[in-house]
């Protein structure tokens, strides 16, 4: 398998992460073992499944992370319509997040069929 860097999966999944961070750093300080802690774990799964996954030997364990990584992008498209509508972030701020959420998903899924014709 590839390093995890040349993904353009992990690539995208990378920037959600640190749009995820950047963003809960403003929310509500009562949300740090909450909401922030989930959206944050959720998007750092996101990067660090298809990482973990692109050690391993065969495209068919690989496939299983990468379905890890789209689920916690799942959970995170929640995690921002959730906190959008509880206040914690703008319209603007969370459509802004939600587009970069948006592309890592593409991407993501991309890779995985891909991967699942070679498995």
């Amino acid at each position: 398998m590839n390093s995890f860097d040349s993904l353009l999966a992990w690539q995208a999944c990378h920037k959600l992460v640190l749009s995820v961070y950047r963003v809960t750093a403003a929310w509500p300080a009562d949300e740090r073992f909450g909401l922030i802690s989930q959206a944050r774990r959720a998007a750092f799964s996101s990067a660090a499944n298809l990482a973990e996954g692109s050690a391993k030997r065969s495209y068919r364990d690989f496939r299983r992370f990468i379905d890890n990584s789209i689920a916690s992008l799942a959970e995170l498209r929640y995690i921002i319509k959730l906190a959008k509508e509880l206040d914690m972030m703008e319209a603007r701020q969370a459509d802004s997040l939600e587009a970069v959420r948006d592309e890592a998903g593409k991407v993501t899924w991309g890779l995985y069929r891909h991967v699942c014709k070679r498995a």
